[in-house]
This record gives C-alpha cells, structure tokens and sequence, in this order.
C-alpha cells in the first residue's frame, strides 16, 4: 500500500494532523527551540533547534513512501509533531510512536488527541496491529498522555536508554487493534 505523503489529514477535536509544509519550519524551529521539549525525546532531536533543522525535518519526513509523520497544527501554526516509525521484519505490523508539542500547548489535551487520532490511522489505513511507546520514566507527562489515549503500561525496562549522561529506565505502552481506544 502506499499513500502520498500529501493525501491525509486528519481532524481532531483540538488540532489538525497534517503533512508538514516548509512553511511551518520557522514555528517548529520556535516551539521546538526548548530544553524542556528537548529533554523527553531522543538525541537525534536536536538542541538547540533551528529553522534549518525544521527544513531538514520536513525534507526527510516528506521523501517518505507512506504518510506516517504529521505535523500538529493549532490556530493556523504547526506546533508540534507526531509520528509513527514502521516495524520491519517479523516486527511489521508495528510501529512506535513519538511526539512532541510547543510547552505553551502543553496540559491543553491536544497531544491526547494526536495519539489516539494517529493510532486510530495506524490500525485503520495502514493495517498495523501494535503501537507502543517508550517514555522515559521521569516523563510524567508522556505517560499521562498515552494513558488517556488508551494505552496499556506493559511494563518498566530498566536502564535502557541514556539521556545527558545519566542512564534511565523507560516505560512499554502499547495500544491493540482489537483493542478500543478510550
């Protein structure tokens, strides 16, 4: 199956997901240009976060064959990013998901609204039959999203991932296709 990367957007009661255009790259680089962002993702999110990071984003994500990034659009602005990185191998009818949004959008529900609208577009167009999630366990917040979202914690993976230095555990959550998203 493939989807042009421009074909989907998806409506959600709190924000708009959408192919990402360059024109959005100088609101990503302004809502994505902050440690507390930065701080919850992996380290190939760069930091400090720039307008030519924003460029080189939207390029990479736009050259995909199937749609599986959006960008999160409130009030006319992209503020914030979610996507859906395949499984391959035995493993290929998974992905996992990862996001992230401007901290003055935070608290808001909209990132509840992205996951469970991206979730639903992972099982219902691309087939998939898991999405999971790996929050670092000092990401409170991220955890509460996918809770709310209808994720299930499957468990605690110890000291699987290093974040500035330190070694830290993270979090399983999984969503089903079987399974009702709340």
């Amino acid at each position: 199956m493939t989807i042009a990367y421009d074909d989907v957007k998806i409506p959600c009661h709190s924000c708009l997901l959408r192919p990402l255009e360059l024109a959005d790259a100088e609101s990503l680089a302004c809502q994505a240009n902050d440690r507390g962002v930065w701080q919850n993702l992996r380290d190939r999110f760069p930091h400090p976060y720039t307008q030519a990071d924003a460029v080189a984003y939207i390029e990479h994500v736009a050259r995909r064959p199937v749609q599986t990034s959006f960008g999160i659009e409130v009030d006319g602005q992209a503020v914030g990013s979610i996507s859906l990185m395949l499984g391959d191998d035995i493993a290929r009818q998974t992905a996992e998901i990862g996001y992230w949004i401007g901290r003055e959008f935070w608290g808001r529900g909209i990132m509840v609204d992205a996951v469970r609208a991206t979730t639903r577009y992972a099982f219902e167009v691309l087939g998939l039959v898991r999405v999971f999630a790996v929050p670092f366990v000092t990401s409170t917040r991220s955890s509460r999203v996918l809770e709310k979202a209808g994720y299930v914690n499957e468990g605690l993976m110890r000291r699987s991932a290093v974040k500035e230095g330190r070694i830290l555990d993270q979090f399983l959550y999984a969503a089903y296709s079987d399974r009702p998203l709340q």
